[in-house]
């Protein structure tokens, strides 16, 4: 994106020393001069900050305080700004999951993985199979009024939330 947007500004937030460290060597390999990158704990974001456009990919189920990042963005976000989040294609309910066709992988992954990160750090433990009626909900929660939920062709796994 800031190769294609080179008049816009993007900044990285991640608390993973390693994940900024690379993400920093990428972007001047790239000769990117509109980045910036930062150890950063978004559930502890910086109030000052607004965005017109906030991404988080595969990322919001799981933080320890999901509802709190949630919020932290809703925040950041400028009142004409948008929020894109892409996240798991799931229900909320573990019965309309039973035919997802690769519902068995995603519950194990997320069992293994995406709860496990978040309960270690005390967390509520979504886990990557939270699906779309909690995400909408969460969204609302946080403040977005308007949440359009995308898929797109070429990806079967997930939806694309796009909040106001």
């Amino acid at each position: 994106m800031a190769k294609n947007f080179s008049n816009s500004q993007f900044t990285g937030y991640d608390f993973s020393k390693e994940a900024i460290e690379f993400a920093t060597t990428e972007s001047e390999k790239l000769v990117n001069k509109n980045t910036s990158f930062q150890i950063q704990d978004v559930e502890h974001f910086p109030e000052n900050e607004k965005f017109g456009l906030v991404t988080a990919f595969d990322a919001i189920h799981d933080q320890a305080a999901s509802a709190k990042v949630l919020d932290n963005i809703r925040k950041a976000v400028k009142d004409d700004g948008i929020f894109l989040m892409q996240d798991i294609d799931s229900s909320s309910q573990l019965e309309n999951n039973k035919t997802h066709p690769l519902g068995p992988f995603l519950y194990t992954v997320s069992c293994l993985h995406c709860m496990t990160v978040s309960l270690a750090l005390n967390g509520h433990g979504l886990g990557a199979m939270w699906g779309k009626e909690k995400a909408i909900e969460m969204l609302n929660e946080a403040g977005f009024s308007k949440v359009e939920v995308k898929q797109l062709p070429h990806d079967p796994i997930n939806y694309y939330y796009i909040a106001k």
